[in-house]
């Protein structure tokens, strides 16, 4: 691929997660030569380009503009002005805004060319020696009724899953993987390429009890194993009625018995209960 600036195209860059040394060459090049940067964060990108010596036209695309803000982009690279996507730190789309654009881009005929870069998720994956052949990735948990569905849908999930977290919110997550999952095998990575970074192997019991002494600082990515294949399924072989029936008889409500039969199964509470009409 040339080197030269595209016009009309939609540069998706990625910029350092904290060590400033990670950016590429490439991307210092594509942000100096395109005719503005969208950035979430004009303060923050601000501060990188000017590290940099970058003087560049920036303008405002974050999760609260991102429809008003993208029409104009749109408007402007069809006019051929080029643009570099990019976000506070990481990967633009991946649990940034960023989505929305790429798809408006391709829809309008324009082209969306990766600058590829750090991702923490991949950094703290591929430090931790979990399982690393499949994954699944989950940002950070939602934190409205949408979470009990995503839990769910996790209980039987044998691939390693990755989750954002931020300090404020670590030991509220803890409690709900334990809760929605069991006792896995975890790693918490803190502050990733920065100076306290740090990697911990534990378990989620453990790093509930880690916290209930100290706070949480720092940025999260949590690694968590899946599943363990030789965990048993008592319930392999029952039917729904008879799974719920099972909970029933060890004393919980009809409602609850759903639930966790749902849980068990990894599917929403719903199908349960459409079943058992």
């Amino acid at each position: 691929m040339a080197n030269e600036i595209e016009k009309g195209a939609l540069y998706v860059v990625a910029t350092p997660i904290g060590n400033l040394s990670d950016i590429t060459e490439r991307a210092k090049k594509v942000l100096a030569e395109v005719d503005f940067i969208a950035a979430e964060d004009t303060r923050v990108s601000g501060l990188l380009l000017s590290r940099f010596d970058i003087k560049k036209s920036i303008v405002n695309y974050f999760e609260h503009n991102k429809k008003a803000a993208g029409e104009r982009i749109i408007s402007d690279l069809l006019s051929g002005k080029s643009c570099a996507l990019v976000t506070d730190a990481g990967t633009p789309a991946i649990s940034d805004p960023g989505t929305e654009l790429c798809e408006s881009a391709r829809q309008s005929g324009i082209k969306v060319i990766p600058v590829p870069g750090a991702c923490a998720a991949i950094c703290a994956l591929c430090a931790t020696g979990f399982d690393s052949r499949r994954f699944v990735f989950e940002g950070f948990l939602p934190q409205d009724s949408e979470k009990e569905e995503v839990l769910t849908s996790l209980v039987n999930e044998r691939r390693t899953v990755i989750f954002y977290e931020a300090p404020h919110r670590l030991k509220k997550t803890l409690a709900d993987l334990f809760s929605a999952l069991g006792d896995r095998k975890l790693c918490l990575c803190r502050e990733l390429t920065k100076i306290n970074e740090e990697f911990v192997i534990t378990t989620l019991s453990e790093a509930i009890k880690t916290y209930e002494e100290k706070d949480p600082r720092g940025e999260y990515v949590l690694v968590l194993g899946g599943k363990a294949e030789t965990e048993e399924v008592f319930w392999q072989k029952l039917s729904v009625k008879e799974h719920v029936d099972f909970y029933i008889d060890k004393g919980l409500s009809k409602m609850d018995a759903i639930k966790a039969c749902a849980k068990d199964r990894g599917v929403a509470k719903n199908s349960i209960y459409k079943e058992m009409l």
